[in-house]
């Protein structure tokens, strides 16, 4: 058993989506957040940080099998799944912060 998080963060003007899995939710926002703007990964080209949707599993494999369905979704499906939980599309990243 575990703690592990599937999540969707997006860029400040919303435009762009990334999907990802994770053990540790807060750290890997940090992450997102210190690599903004750098063009090695596609989260800091687009500049994604903000959270906007997560997901808890116990399971690091339901929690990657449900990364995969998630990211083979249209776009029109991802806002609906994020605006059934979070319909003004506000940034989440402090309702996960420990501090």
């Amino acid at each position: 058993m575990g703690n592990y998080f599937v999540y969707i963060v997006t860029n400040p003007r919303r435009t762009t989506l990334y999907i990802g899995v994770t053990n540790d939710l807060e750290y890997r926002l940090e992450q997102h957040f210190e690599n903004r703007g750098k063009k090695k990964t596609f989260a800091g080209r687009y500049y994604c940080y903000q959270l906007l949707y997560w997901e808890w599993f116990d399971s690091p494999g339901h929690a990657i099998e449900r990364e995969k369905e998630l990211k083979s979704w249209s776009r029109k499906k991802k806002e609906a799944l994020i605006e059934s939980v979070n319909a003004r599309w506000d940034f989440l990243n402090r309702s996960v912060w420990r501090f």
